[in-house]
């Protein structure tokens, strides 16, 4: 049995789906209490996301440091 791949056809690119997705942790990171675990795990989420979209924008423009 042969499994095909699923394709997705995305309307945004992909800098604007990371943007999107680190604004969503943001906000729910703001709705917990200060110091909760739940808080610090969406907070790190959100620098990840920055991270990825810090390292998109070195590759695509070739920059090397």
């Amino acid at each position: 049995m042969v499994k095909t791949r699923r394709c997705v056809k995305h309307s945004l690119s992909f800098r604007a789906r990371l943007t999107e997705e680190a604004e969503r942790f943001r906000t729910a990171a703001e709705q917990q209490p200060p110091g909760s675990m739940a808080r610090e795990l969406l907070l790190r989420r959100v620098r990840q996301t920055e991270t990825a979209l810090h390292m998109n924008d070195l590759l695509s423009t070739g920059e090397s440091k």
